[in-house]
């Protein structure tokens, strides 16, 4: 079958159906007013290596943006925490609606540890984070893409060999669609051509 996004359904529902597995940025941010906010976006990626750059994309645009992106305009600042498969049930308990006030970390059960650089909190229970300072905003469509450099980075030492990221002992966690996720516990190489 042949034809335009929404003749498969919704455009949302082909698109994260097919793009699998997404990584997650657990997206921990700082009001301006001290609030802390912890949210998942599986609409996220490396932008760029030089500078190192990490993006997500979040609902909404203008006044109408979720508090992540608007709290990381506002202030700057955000951290992007890399979900494995220790913290994917408490990733999955910071999609809850909360009240305004509400806060995430406390939700579900995790520890908002100070960063070196920027002024948002980090997941202390994130095996790797990363530090970003707002580089770049860009909407498109109905979402806010942002745009940050990386500026510090926190890496546990189990998932590193030689002090380099060692992807094998990193136990990410992929969405897929709807209640989905991947594990990467089946892996395979293969040798670049030259």
């Amino acid at each position: 079958m042949d034809g335009p996004p929404d003749a498969f359904g919704s455009p949302y529902r082909l698109l994260s159906g097919a793009v699998v597995p997404r990584p997650i940025a657990w997206v921990s941010t700082r009001a301006p007013d001290g609030t802390h906010n912890l949210a998942p976006y599986s609409f996220s990626n490396v932008a760029t290596t030089d500078p190192p750059t990490l993006l997500f994309s979040s609902g909404g645009t203008g006044d109408d943006r979720k508090d992540s992106a608007r709290n990381a305009i506002e202030t700057g600042a955000f951290v992007y925490n890399v979900v494995t498969e220790d913290v994917a049930e408490a990733m999955n308990e910071t999609s809850a609606t909360l009240e305004p006030d509400g806060d995430e970390f406390e939700h579900a059960g995790v520890t908002p540890a100070d960063s070196v650089v920027v002024d948002a909190p980090r997941v202390a229970e994130a095996t790797v984070s990363f530090e970003c300072r707002l580089a770049d905003t860009l909407e498109v469509g109905a979402s806010t893409v942002v745009l940050g450099e990386v500026v510090h980075a926190h890496v546990d030492e189990s998932v590193l060999t030689d002090g380099k990221m060692d992807t094998r002992k990193l136990d990410a966690v992929g969405r897929l669609a709807g209640n989905e996720y991947a594990r990467l516990t089946d892996r395979f190489s293969m040798e670049r051509p030259p």
